[in-house]
């Protein structure tokens, strides 16, 4: 279904998402594919357990057979018998930056995929359509690597402390000054691990007697600080605010469960961009909720932060919105800044609560001062104050070319999901056997993608997922684009019927969340 909303003046930019249903024939081949690797799957592991084929698996040492296993056999079912036939298309290892083009070593396999052997030679030039390198930081050359370098000699690579101890330096304090002025926020404060940085601070925020609205395609780092609050936990559908509207009502109406007491806190979870779907959360409706509920938001900025908005500030810049509204604003510095690491940002009350009750504040060993000046000479670079538009220029070279490549791939007939300005493009393969097919297909023509299957996304939606960069170039782009299109047609992966329902648009009132069928 493709959305084009503008509800009633809360977007003040068109909002066109595009998720085109499966083929009926796709879908019910794709389930008779899994169906048929399940059956072999079974077929394999009596012959394993009857030693007519040779396992090489995991398993117990004999003299623990008695001993409650470590894990259940089962458990590794999937693994064993569907992730092993493609796990070529996996885990590849690179020998270069990871810019627009990269190096490979490249790899055999004479076990079908159980182990494998480096053959000494290196793939060069792979055009690189797979890393997060949304503004193309991910350089050996330049301001940023000089600078890097220069702190480098200066203060070393570690720091061998908490910033609670011996390991705050002035150069974590300029950071932070940096990003609040970046973002446009009271305070912020840099963790050195983007994961962490979500999974650590929800329990600092939220804990029982508290409710947390998720959306289904959070990501893991998101679920786990969640689970790790031990508040409630409610998940509503993708993207859908009437969804997340009925979750509200019924929170505040029916409070806590058995004692009917309200909710400490509600604090809803969403992300900017959805790493998997290529779609932009609707930020202007879930703030919009937000204020007529009285919830806390917290927004978490990983792939958006950066690749979004005029300035590259994010999906708040994007949509025109003013910062103060989302309560929490989270990101990392791992995709568009070329380095490691995430922040939180919001009112200096919230930062001067997370740097004494953080579990990444007090324990994790502060941020290395190389990758700290990479950051800071690149977020420098973006808002201009290095002297150059040169950040600018690349904000605007990825948005061109994500709108470009997105159009590109649905003229040649591609179902492909997400926003048309959001730089992830999901790309549809659907059946098992076409993830490993393409990957390998791209990799024999010098293309470099991610393929992804179940348990990552839904059993019939298994996609290949681009993530472009403003280091690409318009002549990289249709030299990819040409081997996508040979390969399309080749494993016939052109499923796309158009079949395109815009959504009427409609005043933000009480009508706009009302429940209507999926």
């Amino acid at each position: 279904i493709n959305h084009i909303v503008h509800n009633g003046g809360l977007y003040k930019r068109p909002f066109n998402e595009a998720f085109e249903e499966t083929p009926m024939l796709v879908a019910v081949l794709t389930y008779v594919g899994y169906g048929v690797l399940t059956l072999f799957g079974y077929l394999r592991d009596f012959m394993r357990q009857w030693k007519i084929e040779k396992c090489q698996n995991a398993t117990e040492r004999e003299e623990q057979k008695d001993f409650v296993p470590l894990y259940q056999d089962f458990e590794n079912f999937y693994n064993r018998n569907l992730y092993m036939r493609i796990r070529d298309s996996w885990n590849r290892p690179i020998c270069s930056v990871p810019g627009a083009k990269v190096d490979m070593m490249e790899r055999v396999s004479h076990d079908y995929n159980w182990t494998f052997t480096y053959t000494g030679r290196v793939i060069k030039d792979i055009i690189n359509m797979g890393s997060y390198n949304y503004l193309g930081f991910a350089q050996n050359a330049g301001a940023c690597q000089e600078a890097a370098a220069k702190v480098l000699s200066q203060y070393g690579a570690g720091v061998c402390s908490t910033r609670q101890e011996m390991g705050n330096l002035d150069k974590h304090e300029e950071l932070e000054k940096l990003v609040a002025r970046f973002l446009g926020v009271e305070s912020a404060m840099a963790y050195g691990m983007g994961f962490a940085t979500n999974s650590m601070n929800i329990p600092a925020l939220v804990g029982k007697g508290c409710l947390i609205l998720s959306d289904e395609l959070n990501h893991a780092s998101l679920v786990l600080g969640a689970r790790l609050s031990g508040a409630t936990i409610r998940i509503f559908k993708h993207n859908n605010m009437q969804s997340l509207e009925k979750l509200l009502k019924d929170a505040i109406v029916h409070g806590q469960p058995r004692t009917r007491r309200p909710w400490k806190k509600i604090l809803i979870l969403v992300e900017g961009i959805y790493s998997m779907e290529g779609s932009i959360v609707r930020l202007p409706e879930v703030i919009a909720l937000k204020k007529k509920y009285k919830s806390y938001l917290y927004l978490d900025e990983a792939h958006s932060i950066g690749a979004l908005g005029p300035s590259g500030r994010g999906v708040v810049e994007y949509f025109g919105l003013n910062p103060e509204d989302v309560d929490v604003m989270m990101g990392t510095f791992t995709k568009s800044f070329g380095a490691a690491g995430g922040y939180i940002g919001g009112k200096k009350e919230l930062i001067d609560y997370l740097r004494t009750y953080s579990h990444s504040a007090a324990y994790a060993t502060s941020m290395s001062p190389p990758v700290v000046e990479q950051i800071i000479t690149s977020v420098k670079c973006i808002m201009g104050e290095d002297g150059t538009t040169v950040g600018r220029a690349r904000v605007q070279q990825l948005a061109e070319n994500t709108r470009y490549f997105r159009r590109r791939l649905k003229e040649m007939g591609f179902i492909i999901y997400g926003n048309e300005d959001s730089p992830v493009v999901p790309l549809m393969l659907y059946m098992p056997a076409k993830i490993g097919a393409f990957g390998r297909e791209m990799l024999k023509r010098n293309i470099g993608v991610v393929v992804v299957g179940f348990p990552a996304t839904p059993i019939i939606e298994s996609r290949a997922r681009f993530c472009l960069s403003a280091a690409h170039t318009k002549e990289m782009l249709d030299t990819a684009l040409k081997e996508i299109n040979e390969v399309g047609d080749l494993l016939q992966l052109k499923y796309s019927r158009r079949r395109l329902v815009p959504l009427l648009d409609r005043p933000f009132d009480e009508t706009t969340y009302e429940e209507t069928e999926d």
